[in-house]
């Protein structure tokens, strides 16, 4: 399982490396520079709908599997 801490790691690690400023990644992923410092932090109340604009913003995928309930593909 993902912990927030190691999520906001993962956050932090992809903005630097394509070096993008806190700043510029709360304004191009529509969020708070306040925000973007606590989500990095692994604060664990942040909201989930702006954790996947920055995700997207910086190009992060995510894929959830679910173990009670299975798809079948038709």
């Amino acid at each position: 399982m993902l912990t927030t801490l190691e999520l906001g790691n993962l956050i932090r690690e992809t903005r630097k490396a394509l070096k993008v400023t806190q700043r510029d990644l709360a304004l191009t992923s529509g969020s708070g520079l306040r925000f973007i410092i606590e989500l990095e932090k692994g604060k664990n109340t942040c909201q989930i709908g702006k954790v996947l604009s920055v995700l997207h913003t910086l190009g992060i995928t995510i894929t959830l599997t679910s173990s009670a309930v299975s798809v079948s593909e038709e």
